[in-house]
């Protein structure tokens, strides 16, 4: 069982998220695929890689609510993880804080309750 386990964590972490072909813009936010840059009212967001690919993944999956261990396998390819870890929570709030214009009030990425989130944009 365990070797399974590993075996389809292996193949999820393989597979590539599929990259919008244009730039996805939302607000005054504008993240360009091919060059990996993220602009918030013109100015560069210096993004650290993990928080770009959090903010990719939820941009290709605008609209579903995603839940935590969902986007925890996708973005970091942990094919299980402690069911108390913060570490989605954790990155969302500094992804929130880089572009959201109010943090405490999210537009963007949106808190679904003992679920996950939703990105609206």
């Amino acid at each position: 069982m365990e070797l399974l386990a590993r075996i389809n964590a292996v193949l999820r972490r393989s597979r590539r998220l599929p990259e919008p072909e244009r730039d996805h813009a939302f607000g005054d936010i504008t993240v360009n695929p091919k060059t990996r840059e993220v602009r918030k009212g013109g100015q560069l967001v210096d993004l650290l890689p993990r928080e770009y690919r959090l903010l990719e993944y939820f941009v290709n999956h605008r609209g579903e609510v995603l839940e935590r261990d969902t986007i925890l396998t996708a973005v970091w390819g942990h094919d299980f993880a402690p069911p108390l870890t913060r570490t989605v929570d954790m990155h969302v709030a500094r992804l929130r804080r880089k572009i959201e214009d109010d943090p405490g009030d999210p537009q963007w990425i949106v808190t679904v309750h003992r679920v996950g989130y939703k990105f609206t944009g």
